[in-house]
This record gives C-alpha cells, sequence and structure tokens, in this order.
C-alpha cells in the first residue's frame, strides 16, 4: 500500500478487519518491522484519540514517532501554485513536503476542513498537497471531507460485536452547538457500503451529505422510524452541505436516549457532548461501545501502518 487516504483505499475490508482483530491480540508481533524507520506526525488541529493512537500504533511496530503542531510550531504554508508569498504564509508545500520526506519513512496528516469554502475544503489542499510533494506514504489522520482511521475502527468494533448475518445499523444526526464537518459521516457512509448489512441514514430534512458520497444510501427524516429494530446506532453531527458549514437546526428532540436506542449498541466517535449529542444514562450503560471504539483506533492504525511498511521492504 502506498498510501491511505480514504477507507475506499482497502482492497477488502472484511480481510483487513480479520487482520486487525488478530493484531489486537499480539499488539507486538511485528515489532521488527518498523525498526529503522520514522513517522511523522503532522497536526494542523487538535487531537487526543489520532495522536495517542497512531503513535501507539507505531510504537507497536517499532518506528519511531516525530510529532509536529503545525498550528503553533510550523511555518504557515502556502498550497496555490504560482502563488507571489508576500502574505501570511511563510513557506510553500513544495518545499515542505519534502523535507518531511527526508526526516521521515511515512507522514501522517490531519487537517479539517474550514466550513468556509466547500470547493477548497473538497480540494484536500493539505493532504493532496503533502500526496503531490512528499516522496514518502501519506496517511490520512482526519482530512476535510473523510476520517478512515476511525472508520476502519468502526469496521472492527461492528464485528466484535455483531451477531447476526445482516445487522441494521442506523447513522443518526444529532444536535451540536457548533458547526462540525462531514469527515467522519463520510468516512462511515463509505465503510458501510462496502459492508453486508441493512444501512440507514437519519437526520433532518435539508441535512443531507454530499450525494456523492451517499449515493443511494437509505435515508429516513423520521428518527424513531428509523431506529426501529436497529443493531447499531452510530450518532454524529455534522453542518449543513448546501448552505455548507451551516448550523440550520439545533433541534434537541434529535438526542440519543435510552428509550430511543432500545436495545441497539450505541457508537459515537468521540469527543461527544454529554447530554447534547447523547444522554448519560446511554453512555453509560453497558450498550455504549464508545470507549471499545477508542481502543480499536490503535489497531486500525497499526494495520495501516504495517501494509505499508510491508510495501516500504
Amino acid at each position: 500500500m502506498k498510501n491511505y487516504l480514504s477507507i475506499t483505499d482497502i482492497e477488502s475490508l472484511p480481510k483487513w478487519v480479520k487482520e486487525a482483530r488478530s493484531l489486537k491480540k499480539n499488539p507486538i508481533t511485528n515489532k521488527d518491522l518498523g525498526a529503522n524507520k520514522t513517522i511523522g506526525l503532522l497536526f494542523f488541529n487538535n487531537s487526543l484519540r489520532t495522536r495517542l493512537s497512531t503513535q501507539k500504533a507505531a510504537m507497536n511496530l517499532g518506528m519511531e514517532v516525530i510529532v509536529m503542531n503545525f498550528g503553533n510550531e510550523g511555518w504557515a504554508l502556502e498550497y496555490g501554485d504560482g502563488t507571489i508569498m508576500d502574505q501570511g504564509t511563510s513557506e510553500h508545500i513544495k518545499e515542505a513536503a519534502q523535507v518531511i520526506s527526508q526526516y521521515c519513512d511515512i507522514i501522517a496528516i490531519r487537517a479539517f476542513a474550514s466550513l468556509t469554502d466547500k470547493a477548497k475544503d473538497e480540494s484536500e489542499e493539505v493532504l493532496n498537497g503533502f500526496k503531490k510533494y512528499a516522496t514518502v506514504p501519506i496517511v490520512n489522520m482526519e482530512s476535510s471531507t473523510g476520517h478512515p482511521l476511525q472508520a476502519l475502527a468502526d469496521a472492527i468494533t461492528l464485528a466484535e460485536h455483531n451477531t447476526k448475518d445482516r445487522p441494521k445499523v442506523v447513522l443518526s444526526w444529532a444536535p451540536h452547538p457548533k458547526a462540525l464537518p462531514h469527515a467522519v459521516a463520510n468516512s462511515f457512509v463509505q465503510m458501510m457500503q462496502l459492508q453486508d448489512a441493512e444501512f440507514v441514514i437519519t437526520h433532518p430534512e435539508g441535512y443531507e451529505l454530499d450525494p456523492n458520497i451517499t449515493k443511494d444510501a437509505t435515508i429516513e427524516h423520521d428518527q424513531k422510524k428509523a431506529f426501529e429494530n436497529a443493531d447499531f446506532v452510530y450518532a454524529k453531527n455534522w453542518s449543513n452541505y448546501s448552505n455548507y458549514g451551516m448550523v440550520l437546526n439545533q433541534d434537541p428532540d434529535w438526542m440519543i436516549t435510552k428509550d430511543k436506542l432500545g436495545d441497539a449498541k450505541f457508537m459515537h466517535c468521540l469527543p461527544v457532548r454529554r447530554n447534547v449529542i447523547v444522554e448519560d444514562s446511554v453512555l453509560d450503560s453497558q450498550q455504549s461501545l464508545v470507549i471499545e471504539e477508542a481502543n480499536n483506533r490503535t489497531y486500525a492504525a497499526q494495520l495501516v501502518l504495517k501494509k505499508i511498511l510491508e510495501d516500504l521492504e
């Protein structure tokens, strides 16, 4: 594997999930694979699970880890071709990516959407800038439009807790006081399209995700109806897509409650706003899988790095 930029880079999700679950049983079985190799984790936005789990994954493989927070440590980067750099940017991605490639064998990038310019966000200028100019593999640790490490961890979690041949999985919009990106929801949808499952997306009218991603997915605007006979409910807020980045609905009735959940398992990527996205009684119950999902972030990242390292040999 050259790069891991999207969940669609996986050639066989069932095989990957099986391998990740095997890695989980003995995390240091490939400790020598990353010997004398370095990964650079570049953060343009804050992180907790992504930083720690990816760092832990690299350590499990014997890699050295360099972490840089571009928000307060790096030069402001320029991405446009032919730009006259007489404003706020100090270094061009052409030089930066090539320089970092000399220090690292793999580069992992985390850069959120601005939620102000849809075209710019969808161009993935940070991720694709490094892909274009770096000379080493690139890993997406969440970009403007996708979070493939989270989606892989979600797939592992679903497999660990599924008891049916074809489970019903629901992705539900939930309220949030801030405008949030579409990345987690997008990658979860794409991951579910690789699964044999009954998949339903539920959200208020007008909160459709990118139709190029949801494609022919079932969309139900009645949350209660969508939850009927659900085995898993994945909650996530996302801002408006057509009125890009706007928060047009903060309806508290969309919060996930114990009564709505029924017997389904609850999933969320974290961090989560208690009693806004989901009530305490759900998060603190045996139905909540959020801590296990967070644990699986390590093995998702470790599998991705393992496959890249094997191709570097």
